[in-house]
């Protein structure tokens, strides 16, 4: 391995299934959209030495798909195949904040040149860690940044990075379950998709300019405007280079709010304002990848607090970095 509509998804059991009709969610035009989106750069438009994604079918997944047994599918442009592993075998807390949800995950990505790159991470416990490493090791599949996404918390946890380019997107799969394999990870189950309890989650929506989905918590993705790469391939936002928002309910319209956003350099700064500001605490500030152009940052926040006034902080935020607006 090198370093550097319809929406397919797998049941409880962790067979591929298909709902709606396959070729509805490969239309012309939501292709034609996504990969429009992937040139809107500010800049003008992708470069012709980057290879961008090509559309795929369900189909072609399927091995991914058996040799992982994850959650998830392909995305309705038919670009990423993303699969989730949450670890439900973790009573997660942190600073007294109770029924948090951390998972694993993995994207793939198919170019031109026949080669599939695959960008995720696995979340480990502190006995974990060590055998994930050795795991990912022996199947040559590059780790990209180790650290933390949450301040104190119980079970400790660590999330290891991993990227990998092959011509053989199956090998990448295994390597990935590897990983997987050394942690306590349980097999796929359905998430929690009821409406958070005690949310005011349209005013939630309308403060951050975009729909939530209730997912273990309730969940944001902000796309960055600009055209991301690494190692020449042209990288989609669901690959993981995204701003993550999640809130956790706590009730009386309370909530844990916790997540990432994605900057360049220039941006660090004032979102880490933004964020005290507005009574947001920061957690780390660090890479994902090793090769992204441009070179971006993520900066993890935790803060408890009424959860619309946790939103506009969030949006500030947002707004002092190059995000695709509603995405």
């Amino acid at each position: 391995m090198e370093s550097n509509g319809s929406t397919l998804r797998t049941s409880r059991r962790g067979f591929l299934v298909a709902g709606g009709v396959l070729g509805s969610a490969l239309a012309e035009a939501p292709v034609a959209q996504a990969l429009d989106r992937l040139g809107e750069d500010g800049r003008g438009d992708v470069p012709e030495s980057l290879q961008r994604p090509v559309a795929t079918l369900p189909a072609d997944w399927q091995p991914v798909a058996e040799a992982l047994r994850g959650v998830g599918g392909l995305g309705a442009d038919g670009l990423v195949f993303r699969l989730t592993f949450p670890r439900y075998d973790l009573n997660l807390t942190s600073h007294g904040v109770g029924g948090l949800v951390e998972g694993s995950f993995a994207a793939f990505a198919r170019y031109p040149d026949g080669s599939t790159m695959l960008m995720g991470d696995v979340v480990a416990t502190e006995d974990e860690l060590q055998s994930v490493t050795d795991a990912l090791q022996a199947h040559d599949l590059a780790q990209t940044a180790i650290h933390k996404h949450l301040p104190a918390h119980r079970p400790p946890l660590w999330w290891t990075h991993v990227h990998g380019v092959s011509a053989d997107p199956l090998s990448l799969a295994r390597a990935m379950r590897a990983g997987l394999d050394a942690t306590a990870t349980p097999g796929p189950r359905e998430p929690d998709t009821s409406p958070p309890a005690g949310l005011d989650t349209a005013a939630i929506d309308a403060v951050l300019g975009a729909k939530g989905r209730s997912e273990d918590g309730y969940r944001f993705s902000f796309a960055r405007r600009e055209t991301v790469s690494d190692g020449g391939r042209v990288v989609p936002g669901a690959m993981g280079v995204t701003t993550a928002v999640t809130f956790f309910p706590t009730g009386g319209g309370r909530a844990a709010a916790t997540g990432d956003f994605v900057m360049i350099a220039g941006e660090v700064q004032r979102v880490i304002k933004i964020l005290r500001t507005g009574g947001i605490g920061v957690v780390e500030l660090h890479n994902h990848f090793l090769d992204d152009q441009p070179r971006l940052f993520y900066l993890h926040f935790w803060a408890v607090g009424d959860a619309v006034a946790l939103a506009r902080t969030l949006q500030s935020a947002k707004a002092a970095t190059n995000l695709v607006s509603g995405s």
